[in-house]
């Protein structure tokens, strides 16, 4: 689902009826769902608008206690690097965000209760097939292994993928990953990598690395081959570094929007906000 974003569109009016979303995030310079998300209420005709709250680490409780008091807002939306941090705060979690161990939106009951989901891993695989690319088996090398990657590694293993290699530079965090993975996908190989992405046929990468100026690579780029795909989850810059050095070696690429779009309409619905 592209969304228009032209800066011409007009801006959303915001009045006492409006019903409000947030998406906390650090930083939120790259932040686009906003304007998705607002597009998308205009196109459904919807009084909704999400506005981005730059939070950091240690104030997230102080400010999700802020939020479960806001009678007028809807839920929000969680990104980097708060996802594996919010389930703690919710008051119910699906049964996928408890296996995945994070959750990307969350919504607030009347009486203030929070219910987390995570839908993360479904759109980065229906952004990967909008673009043409059928995970179901291939054989995965996945950069990371936080809130974003433990989505996409159980969004991928439930796609059909051959076998999936994890990196992370926090080893117990991959194989953390792996004994989850293992739990619901026994027959599904799974191994802890190095950052060589060797003969993989899909390269992910589902680390922040790449979003700011000079963040180290995710992986190690010289590894790459032009018989490759190297899908991205960053979406600001839209070129990476990782995908410009996926482009010098004559990879496939797969941006980082599409993730966020497929999902866009789920999450307004499990917000109540649907068409």
């Amino acid at each position: 689902m592209a969304l228009s974003l032209s800066s011409s569109a007009a801006s959303p009016e915001i009045t006492g009826s409006t019903t409000l979303c947030a998406i906390l995030a650090d930083p939120v310079h790259h932040l686009r769902a906003p304007q998705a998300f607002n597009a998308l209420m205009g196109q459904w005709n919807k009084d909704a608008v999400l506005v981005p709250m730059h939070v950091a680490p240690d104030q997230l409780g102080a400010v999700i206690s802020g939020l479960r008091q806001t009678k007028n807002l809807a839920g929000f939306l969680v990104t980097i690097p708060h996802k594996s941090a919010v389930i703690d705060y919710c008051d119910v979690a699906s049964a996928r965000a408890s296996a995945v161990g994070a959750v990307n939106v969350v919504r607030r009951e009347a009486d203030g209760r929070l219910v987390g989901e995570i839908l993360d891993g479904i759109g980065f695989v229906e952004g990967l097939r909008q673009n043409g690319i059928e995970p179901n088996g291939m054989s995965v090398f996945l950069a990371g292994a936080g809130g974003a990657a433990n989505a996409i590694a159980f969004g991928l293993a439930e796609a059909g993928i051959k076998s999936l290699g994890i990196w992370n530079r926090t080893r117990s965090k991959s194989g953390d990953l792996r004994e989850r993975l293992r739990g619901l996908y026994p027959q599904l190989p799974v191994r802890i990598a190095t950052n060589d992405p060797g003969d993989a046929d899909l390269v992910v990468n589902a680390t922040s690395l790449g979003l700011r100026d000079g963040d180290p690579p995710p992986l190690d780029l010289e590894r790459l081959q032009a018989r490759q795909i190297v899908a991205e989850i960053i979406m600001d810059p839209v070129m990476t570094p990782l995908l410009l050095a996926a482009e010098v070696r004559e990879c496939r690429i797969s941006l980082g929007a599409p993730m966020l779009d497929c999902q866009l309409a789920l999450m307004a619905d499990f917000l109540g906000i649907g068409r």
